[in-house]
């Protein structure tokens, strides 16, 4: 008997995934690994905690140095992120 019915599993997952709302954090739990690979390891072991809340990417710090680095790359930053997930997760990064 002939499946006429079959799919890819990626498909299948992406379509649950879809359906149970589930995207946007799996997203966002990336947001760590992304981090580091934007900014590097050295950089990145600088951060001491980093989240998302309503499309704001909060960042605390350990670095004033890094800090004042961010400040200025801060639209790259979030640029780089946003094409990493594939849509616009960030729209604002605040540091402390």
């Amino acid at each position: 008997m002939k499946r006429t019915n079959t799919r890819q599993i990626g498909e299948v997952l992406r379509e649950y995934i879809d359906s149970m709302s589930m995207g946007r954090k799996l997203k966002e739990s990336r947001l760590e690994k992304i981090w580091e690979e934007i900014l590097g390891k050295n950089a990145a072991s600088l951060t001491k905690k980093i989240y998302i809340k309503k499309n704001v990417l909060y960042v605390y710090l350990n670095s004033s140095v890094l800090r004042n680095e961010l400040l200025m790359m801060r639209e790259s930053v979030i640029r780089r992120i946003n094409e990493e997930v594939g849509e616009e997760l960030i729209k604002k990064i605040v540091l402390h």
